[in-house]
C-alpha cells in the first residue's frame, strides 16, 4: 500500500471534527451553569444527600461560597470523607456532617433536633437526598421507600424545620423532583403500593408528590417571606441509578454508555438549577414555581391538581404524625 500523507491529515482532520462536535454536543447537553457571583456568607444551609452526586457538589458550592453547610446523610462514614475533601478544596472549615436517613422519621426528629440546638438560624433548605427505581422495600414506617424516602422524610423534616426557616426570612426551601413528575400518577387507591408495586411508577409518583407538596407549601407560607420551589437537575449520572440493572450491566457499558455519555450531566452540572434557585437574587420573592436549566418551566397537568395536593397533605400529615406541629399554621 502506498503511503498517502494527504488521506491520512483528512482522517485525522475527520476525526479531529467527530470529536470536537461530540464535545459540542456534550457541552449544550450539559444545560445551563450558574454563573451569578451570589455569596452566602453567613447563612445556613442545611442539604440533605449530600455525600454524593448533586448533593456533594451543591454543598462544595455552597462552601466556596462562604456557607454553613450541614450535610444530612444517611451514611456517617462517607458523609465524613466528603465532608473533609470539601474542607480541604474550599478552605472553609464550617462544614459539618450530622445524621439524617430519610426512611426513618424517628432519624429525621433526632436530626431537627439536634440541629435546633446547635444553630440559631436556617436559611436555605435543599432537599435532595433520593432512591430511584428500588426494589419494594419499605421504611421504618412501612412506607413504600421511593415515596417514603423522597417524599414523606422531606415532607416531615421540612414542616419541622419551618419555625426556624421563619425566624430566619427570607429563606428559601428546594425540593429537588425530576421531570418524570410529568409520567407520574397519585395512586389514591394504592399509594403505597401494596396491591402491586412498579418501580418506575412508584418512583414518578414520589417525583409528582415533590411537585404537588412545593405548591401546597407555597401557599401555606404566603406572607412569610419564606420562598419554596422544586428544580429539575437533568438526567445526571450519580449513584441513584444504581438499582436500574440494564444500566449497570455489561452490555450496557459496551454497547449503551459510549453512546449516551454526552447527554448525560456531570454531578457538578446536575447541581446547577439547585444553585440558581437557592441563590439567585432575582428569585427572593418567586414561590411555587419550578425550574430546569436555571429557567422556569411549566409542570405537568397533574402537578397543578390543587385539590389532590391538599390530599395528598393530608396524607402526608397523618403518615408522619406531624399532629400540627411544626406545621404552618394558616
Amino acid at each position: 500500500m502506498v503511503w498517502n500523507p494527504s488521506r491520512f491529515v483528512l482522517a485525522i482532520s475527520a476525526a479531529g471534527t467527530v470529536f470536537g462536535g461530540v464535545l459540542l454536543t456534550k457541552e449544550h447537553m450539559g444545560g445551563k451553569r450558574f454563573q451569578a457571583p451570589s455569596r452566602a456568607d453567613g447563612k445556613v444551609v442545611i442539604i440533605t444527600g449530600s455525600n454524593t452526586g448533586i448533593g456533594k457538589e451543591t454543598a462544595r458550592e455552597m462552601a466556596r461560597r462562604g456557607a454553613k453547610v450541614i450535610m444530612a446523610c444517611r451514611d456517617g462514614n462517607k458523609c465524613e470523607k466528603t465532608r473533609e475533601e470539601i474542607v480541604l478544596e474550599t478552605k472553609n472549615k464550617y462544614v459539618y456532617c450530622r445524621s439524617c436517613d430519610l426512611s426513618s422519621q424517628d432519624s429525621v426528629r433526632k436530626f431537627v433536633e439536634r440541629f435546633n440546638k446547635e444553630e440559631n438560624r436556617l436559611d436555605i433548605l435543599i432537599n435532595n437526598a433520593g432512591v430511584m427505581r428500588c426494589p419494594r422495600s419499605l421504611t421504618n414506617e412501612g412506607i413504600e421507600m421511593q415515596l417514603g424516602v423522597n417524599h414523606m422524610g422531606h415532607f416531615l423534616l421540612t414542616n419541622l424545620l419551618l419555625d426556624k426557616l421563619m425566624e430566619s426570612a427570607p429563606s428559601r426551601i428546594i425540593n429537588v423532583s425530576s421531570v418524570a413528575h410529568k409520567r407520574g400518577k397519585i395512586n389514591k387507591e394504592d399509594l403505597n403500593s401494596e396491591k402491586s408495586y412498579d418501580a418506575a411508577a412508584s418512583y414518578n409518583q414520589s417525583k409528582l408528590a415533590n411537585i404537588l407538596f412545593t405548591r401546597e407549601l407555597a401557599k401555606k407560607l404566603e406572607g412569610t417571606n419564606v420562598t419554596v420551589n422544586a428544580v429539575h437537575p437533568g438526567i445526571v449520572d450519580t449513584e441513584i441509578i444504581r438499582h436500574m440493572s440494564f444500566f449497570n450491566s455489561y452490555f450496557s457499558a459496551i454497547f449503551i454508555k459510549p453512546f449516551v455519555w454526552m447527554f448525560v450531566r456531570s454531578p457538578p452540572r446536575g447541581a446547577q438549577t439547585t444553585l440558581y434557585a437557592a441563590l439567585d437574587e432575582s428569585l427572593e420573592k418567586v414561590t411555587g414555581k419550578y425550574f430546569s436549566d436555571c429557567e422556569e418551566q411549566e409542570v405537568a397537568e397533574q402537578g397543578r391538581d390543587d385539590a389532590m395536593a391538599m390530599w395528598l397533605w393530608k396524607v402526608s400529615e397523618r403518615w408522619t404524625k406531624l399532629n400540627g406541629h411544626g406545621m404552618v399554621k394558616k
